[in-house]
């Protein structure tokens, strides 16, 4: 398996993959919250919880641009808005399934499954952190 080129104008430790770019990470990130904020299950979550959705849009845009693009445009404390919300497990497996097949429509498998790969351990992350300030234990349910 070979490694691709470094793009010139990304950084080196950025996810090599002339798919990957600032636009395309935005459309995922509008097309998925599109759906999610439609959703039965999800969608009143989102909605109570964002009041300006261009601001959260472009938000978690810049967390995904530094996680693969490695701009450092993301500052902040992920977790933190999520505690105060009432998620529950089918919450996290109900954001996945959006997620997952959002990816998979927009994006090459090989891209699609690393942001496949990240969202599921960010998940996990904070289905377990949630649990932790709640007093409880759980183990990750969806990454490897």
């Amino acid at each position: 398996m070979t490694t691709p080129a470094a793009q010139p104008d990304r950084h080196p430790l950025a996810v090599q993959n002339p798919e990957l770019d600032e636009a395309s990470i935005r459309r995922l990130i509008q097309t998925f919250y599109e759906r999610a904020r439609q959703d039965e299950l999800i969608g009143p979550i989102f909605n109570r919880a964002v009041d300006d959705w261009d601001e959260h849009i472009g938000r978690i845009s810049d967390f995904w641009s530094s996680m693969f693009l490695k701009t450092g445009r993301y500052s902040g404390a992920p977790m933190r808005p999520h505690l105060v919300l009432a998620l529950q497990g089918a919450h996290f497996d109900r954001w996945l399934q959006l997620f997952e097949a959002t990816a998979k429509e927009l994006f090459a498998e090989g891209l699609a499954e690393l942001f496949i790969i990240r969202a599921r351990r960010i998940a996990d992350s904070f289905e377990m952190g949630i649990a932790s300030t709640r007093g409880d234990l759980v183990r990750p349910r969806h990454s490897l």
